[in-house]
């Protein structure tokens, strides 16, 4: 090093320092004295370093000896302090991760609400929702990939419904039942599957617990026999209770949940219920005219209602858990826009879903410990509308869609090892699934084209294996790879030409005819994170990744209304690849919080829908020269293509006042996506810039915040519009105490108003299919109340 750049560096370092609050001469030494901080994490890691306790839980529980689960102690061992928590508000970083990791902590979800996990993570950094039906279908975009790109698990179990196939199903995840969110990217998603290229959003909740509940309530408090001292930390049984309830102006929603946990000799138990209804949401104006609909200052259609409940229990014992779940997730809601509010198109659908999971710690030097997980989903919808209309005698089920799906995952994690030049732990997992979809239409079985597609089957077995190496306490790495074997089995149409009329000609579309494709995507990662003076924690990935075609893209060939396409699979479509590579840097502690982030991924053979300009009806397409039909012919294809962008966010403290602290936040993010020709990838999220001020204490919250969008006019050449950029502004009040039991019935409450789009603006999400014709919701207050007994 220079002597030059020692000077510099040395003299940033004051600068830094005394911006924290120190004189320049005490950070010169301190820098001098201090070694490099330990890296530090706040979400879990593909390396799971100990069996612990879901993060919702209260700062103090009766903690266990490491290796005395199952053999009840003498006595009752202490209670063991845990770190505070965070005061509410504060921006959680994540910094021992190898690429970007979003999370949504239990009170930044209990205060923002969304019906959908889209609606929930809308507005982070590199996040958007697919927006098409708000409130009840919105699916995570991850910057700029969807659908076939984005994982949705839950409890490390896929959400397993039909979101995949269609912009307008509803994802089988509700947030009133989440306790934390994570959307994770890079070398983690590697674990989940090869079809999560642009990152997987990870819901958890207590449903399977691993841990007793904390002692918050004995069960003598509610008349119940005192229990006999658990297994698990000696504690007497316990039984804790939460509601979570809301109203909302916009749409007159009221949503609420009641969730249960108890506990005691060795088994842990968990139930809930929740349910949500709403009307059609207001809109600052009127978007379209439809016939027999004259406006009311609400999106026609808009309305939706759902429902839902789980049992679930754990058996714990010496070194480990094993538990089971079951839970079912209904929803009935409306398609808004020109077409669904003509025909009152609308979805009914209905999801089971059985789950297990599992760890165990064996008392073995080579292997730390083993994970299971297990689940089943049976899953239909019935898409209902009229046949004619205004003639509400057609009223029927236009479409259905069923998935009955399986997956299982075994990992095991090994000892740690000294290598010498690095301190080596090692996860190795394998990963099996078998998934059955169809999607008939009524409305003419004998046709070539009934429905989207015809009943086909995927199958999925899967082997990886994460290697981290930790070099010294602020330097480690993290080798990854995978590899599986996808196995598709189908029947589409011998040939669906361009132009066709089943009308005049029935056999226009070739015979049906049997597909059995087989592929073997593999997947490669390497990461290093190296921490940094001042708490900074520097990282960079780089990753190949293969990802199959799934059924969709291969087997299409009928009307899709969510996208207002007419699909055409194409069964020839080989391995899409992606090789990308991320930098950031990131700081989670000290009065300034922050991360940035770059990535630049290059697609060889991204499959995308490419629009031919014909458009369709249920039974022909037509070039534009003879007319115009309702539908845009789509046909699967594959084209070269990068996507580049980044992502900020920063929260800065800037002092104290009235017992509290205020500071400002800001946030960033673009993404550009073009084709090897330089044409765009189409329904690519604008650039958003947005900022505000917040106060906080020990019990209180308060926050102002606008985010603009810009303009979006880098759209695809055939059949995307350009969309208006929006002002959105939101601020919101919370507050959160103790309480007495005694004196409220409740130990912990948690009471607060949200404002959202206060300038009521017009805003259409630049990403969904309905944008022309479907507005966000406008001006609303959500009041909200989250207790726990």
């Amino acid at each position: 090093m220079s002597l030059r750049f020692k000077r510099a560096f040395l003299v940033g370092s004051a600068a830094f320092a005394a911006f924290e609050g120190l004189p320049a001469s005490q950070a010169l030494a301190q820098q001098a004295a201090t070694a490099l901080p330990e890296v530090v994490v706040t979400a879990p890691s593909p390396i799971v370093r100990r069996h612990s306790a879901p993060p919702s839980r209260p700062a103090t529980r009766v903690a266990a000896p490491a290796r005395q689960r199952g053999t009840a102690p003498a006595e009752a061992p202490p209670v063991v302090a845990q770190p505070a928590p965070p005061p509410p508000g504060t921006l959680p970083i994540v910094t021992d991760q190898f690429a970007t990791v979003t999370v949504v902590p239990n009170e930044e979800i209990r205060r923002n609400g969304g019906g959908t996990l889209g609606d929930l993570l809308n507005n982070k950094p590199g996040i958007t929702g697919s927006g098409y039906a708000p409130g009840a279908s919105s699916r995570p975009i991850i910057r700029g990939l969807d659908v076939n790109r984005v994982g949705i698990v839950e409890n490390g179990i896929g959400s397993n419904g039909a979101s995949d196939l269609g912009e307008d199903h509803f994802v089988p995840i509700d947030p009133l039942a989440t306790n934390q969110v994570e959307v994770i990217r890079g070398p983690a998603t590697l674990r989940y599957g090869s079809t999560a290229i642009g990152g997987v959003v990870s819901a958890s909740n207590n449903r399977i617990p691993d841990a007793l509940p904390p002692c918050a309530t004995p069960f003598q408090s509610y008349g119940l026999p005192v229990k006999a001292p658990a297994a698990i930390g000696g504690a007497a049984g316990c039984m804790n209770a939460e509601v979570r309830s809301a109203v909302s102006s916009v749409d007159r929603g009221v949503e609420s949940a009641v969730l249960l946990d108890a506990g005691g000799n060795n088994v842990a138990v968990h139930a809930d219920v929740f349910g949500r209804n709403a009307g059609d949401y207001n809109v600052p104006s009127y978007p379209y005219q439809a016939p027999g609909l004259p406006f009311n200052g609400r999106q026609p259609n808009s309305a939706t209602q759902a429902t839902g409940a789980s049992i679930g229990g754990s058996y714990l014992f010496d070194g480990g858990f094993i538990g089971a779940a079951i839970t079912q997730n209904n929803s009935v809601y409306r398609i808004p826009g020109t077409e669904g509010a003509e025909f009152g198109t609308r979805i009914d659908a209905k999801q089971t879903k059985v789950t297990a999971k599992g760890e165990y710690r064996p008392d073995a030097a080579a292997i730390e410990a083993i994970r299971f997980w297990v689940g089943a989903t049976d899953y239909k919808h019935n898409e209902i509308g009229l046949a004619v209309a205004g003639d509400p005698a057609s009223d029927g089920v236009r479409q259905s869609f069923t998935n009955k799906e399986q997956e299982g995952r075994l990992e095991a994690q090994l000892t740690p090892f000294n290598a010498r030049f690095a301190t080596v732990t090692t996860a190795v997992g394998v990963q099996a699934s078998h998934q059955e979809l169809t999607a008939p239409s009524p409305d003419d079985p004998t046709s070539p084209i009934n429905g989207l597609f015809d009943p086909n089957k995927n199958t999925k077995l899967a082997g990886y294996v994460f290697n981290e190496l930790r070099f010294t306490e602020s330097t480690k790495a993290q080798v990854a790879g995978r590899i599986e074997h996808v196995d598709l089995s189908g029947t589409t149409p011998a040939f669906v030409p361009g132009l066709f009329d089943l009308s005049t000609d029935p056999g226009a579309i070739g015979p049906a005819t049997s597909r059995n494709l087989s592929f073997t995507p593999k997947s490669f990662s390497l990461g290093l994170i190296q921490a940094l003076p001042w708490g900074l924690s520097a990282s960079i990935t780089g990753q190949y990744v293969e990802r199959a075609p799934k059924p969709a893209e291969l087997f299409s060939r009928g009307g899709h209304d969510a996208t207002t396409t007419f699909d055409i699979g194409n069964p020839n479509l080989g391995i899409e690849t992606a090789k990308s590579v991320e930098v950031g840097l990131r700081r989670a502690d000290g009065p300034f919080r922050f991360e940035i982030t770059a990535y630049y991924t290059q697609f060889s053979g991204f499959i995308y829908r490419r629009l031919t300009g014909n458009s369709c009806d249920d039974v022909s397409c037509v070039d534009p020269a003879t007319g115009t039909l309702e539908l845009n012919q789509a046909i699967y294809a594959q084209r070269d293509a990068t996507f580049r962008g980044g992502e900020f966010q920063s929260q800065l403290d800037v002092a104290q006042i009235y017992g509290g602290t205020w500071g400002i936040e800001n946030q960033f993010d673009v993404v550009r996506a073009t084709f090897a020709d330089g044409t765009n990838v189409p329904r690519i999220p604008p650039l958003r810039v947005g900022g505000g001020l917040f106060w906080r204490d020990a019990n209180w919250l308060t926050r102002i915040n606008l985010l603009h969008a810009f303009a979006q006019n880098d759209v695809a050449p055939i059949a995307e519009t350009t969309t208006s950029g929006y002002n959105l502004l939101k601020a919101e009040i919370s507050y959160r105490t103790k309480l007495d039991p005694n004196a409220w019935g409740a130990r912990e409450m948690l009471v607060g108003l949200v404002g959202n789009n206060l300038l009521n603006e017009n805003i259409r999400n630049a990403v969904s299919y309905s944008k022309d014709n479907v507005l966000m919701p406008g001006i609303g207050v959500r009041a909200f109340a989250n207790l726990k007994f």
